[in-house]
């Protein structure tokens, strides 16, 4: 019997290289699945956009006007207890969606982007509205 026979294993520097690989590799997947972390979070805010501007045409439709600034989209999940009042006010939503930096969607009626109408934004990834990183779901 040899003195290799007897030690039968792996030496640190197969252990090394192996786990030097699976590092390597581990860092490539993750920078490339980076990029659609970010297109996902896109796609929600453009998702829950779209839900909310359907739930308030609904909201506009049976009172004939849409939440003010100050009654928010608040007034989708309560009934407002500010002027303008629903004359036909249903609970729309249980809790508003939050946006995926865990913030509430900015709206503003009228709209400064769309003054016959309402403004519906995410403020982004920097959680401030004007700071250029606003996410309108287009």
């Amino acid at each position: 019997m040899t003195l290799r026979e007897k030690h039968q294993g792996f030496t640190l520097l197969e252990i090394m290289l192996v786990v030097t690989i699976i590092a390597l590799l581990l860092g490539t997947a993750i920078y490339k699945l980076g990029g659609n972390v970010e297109y996902s979070r896109h796609v929600r805010v453009a998702a829950d956009i779209q839900g909310i501007n359907t739930q308030l045409k609904l909201y506009e439709s049976m009172n004939g006007f849409f939440p003010t600034t100050d009654q928010g989209l608040q007034a989708l999940v309560t009934q407002p207890d500010t002027d303008p009042r629903p004359t036909r006010w249903y609970q729309l939503y249980r809790e508003m969606p939050k946006d995926p930096w865990q913030n509430n969607y900015i709206y503003i009626c009228p709209g400064i982007k769309n003054p016959n109408s309402y403004d519906l934004y995410s403020a982004g990834p920097s959680r401030k509205p004007g700071a250029g990183t606003e996410d309108w779901g287009d």
